[in-house]
Parts: C-alpha cells; structure tokens; sequence
C-alpha cells in the first residue's frame, strides 16, 4: 500500500499509459487489418484475445527484450514476417467478406494469431521504452500495461469501423505495417554502421517497404479476381 502513496509510481504508471498510447497506433491498426473480415461476434472475440495476449507477451518481452535486440539477424526476420502479413492482410481484402466470415473458429484463431505475430515483432522497440519508464519495477509494468488493453482495444474497434466506412483505410493500413517492416530489417545491428553514415536510408526502407506491400497485396487482389474460387 506504501507504493500507491508514492508520487514516483503514480507518474510511472501515467509514463506506461501514454508510451503505451503513442507506440500502440500500428498494433491497433494490425489488429483491425486482421479481425475486419470476422463476423461481428467473433471481431470482438479476436480484438480482445488478440489485445490481451499481446499485452501479455510484452510483458514477458519486456524482460529480455534488451538481449533479443542485440541479436543479429532478429529485426531482419521480424521485419521480412511484417512485410508478408501486410501483403496477406491486403490481398485477402475482397475475400474476406465472403468466406471467412463462413467460416468459424478456424478464422478466428487466424486472426489472433496474426495479431499477436504481428505484435511480437512491432513491439520489440516499442518494450524497451516501457521497460525504461518501469524502472525495473514488475508491478508497475504490469499495471500499465493491463491498463493500457482497453485503449487498444477502443482503438481497433474504432479502426474497423473506420475501415468499414473508408475502404482505402485499409490500404493506407497495410501501407503501414510495411513502412514498419522495412524500419524493422534496417534497424537489425549488423546495418548499425551503414545506417550511422546514411541515416537517410531510414525513411528509404520505409517507402520501400510500404510500397512494397501494397504493391503486393494489390497485385494478390488482381490475381484473386482473375481466379475465382472453383466448387
């Protein structure tokens, strides 16, 4: 009871909350890319396992997340993986308001499982912060970050409807998980040196990456509507 009177934890605690509300706009985005095709019931059953498991594993991350970062070859991966799901993402757009919103548990357990990939790898930076303004205090981490799921939560809901209402939303979404997997292959630690002399090169594996995945995805929707699904 001692540490709810004291000041340091209350703005600790408030520090959480707000990194959390800063660096979570991406994972909230991901997150409607990845339930949006849901019948409604299950877009609410994804949404908040989706969110909740994440927390959880940041929480988890945030204890070796120092260790992975310095990792070669990790951000690399983690970035290649952002890339694929924003393509994925995007060209399911037409398909999933047709046969997946048939389909039952299956989908929703993809959809989570998306999410919390996704989140895996955009969450590797952003746990750091956290960890930072936690100040090695376990309760403090915890607390800020249960708090923090109903934020995300509002915000993918909000981001689905959004969707629902201004389809190109949806490219502008998976435009920017590819904007954070080409930040992510770039900021692995053996282009630590290249990205000291070239800090430019930043923003240029960004725009690749976000055209890369639209550009992808666009053509999967091309190539969907040429097919059609046969039986």
């Amino acid at each position: 009871m001692d540490m709810l009177q004291n000041t340091d934890f209350w703005i600790g605690l408030v520090k959480i909350i707000w990194i959390n509300i800063i660096l979570s706009g991406d994972n909230a985005v991901v997150i409607a890319l990845a339930a949006r095709s849901l019948p409604g019931h299950q877009q609410k059953k994804a949404i908040f396992w989706g969110s909740a498991a994440a927390v959880v594993m940041r929480i988890a991350l945030t204890v070796v997340a120092v260790r992975l970062l310095a990792l070669p070859y990790l951000q690399i991966v983690g970035g290649l993986l952002l890339l694929w799901i924003g393509t994925q993402l995007l060209g399911d757009e037409d398909d999933g308001e047709g046969d997946s919103k048939a389909n039952g548990n299956g989908n929703l357990m993809t959809a989570i499982r998306t999410i919390l990939i996704a989140d895996l790898v955009m969450s590797l930076d952003n746990v750091i912060a956290v960890a930072a303004a936690a100040k090695g205090s376990t309760t403090l981490l915890i607390a800020g970050l249960a708090i923090s799921i109903p934020l995300v939560i509002f915000g993918s809901t909000l981001m689905i409807r959004l969707m629902e209402r201004f389809p190109i939303i949806i490219t502008l979404g998976a435009a920017l998980i590819g904007w954070v997997g080409g930040e992510t292959i770039l900021g692995d630690v053996i282009f630590r040196d290249f990205m000291a002399a070239n800090p430019w090169a930043h923003y240029a594996a960004a725009a690749a990456g976000a055209a890369l995945v639209v550009a992808l995805g666009k053509w999967l929707q091309q190539r969907g509507h040429k097919t059609p699904a046969a039986g």
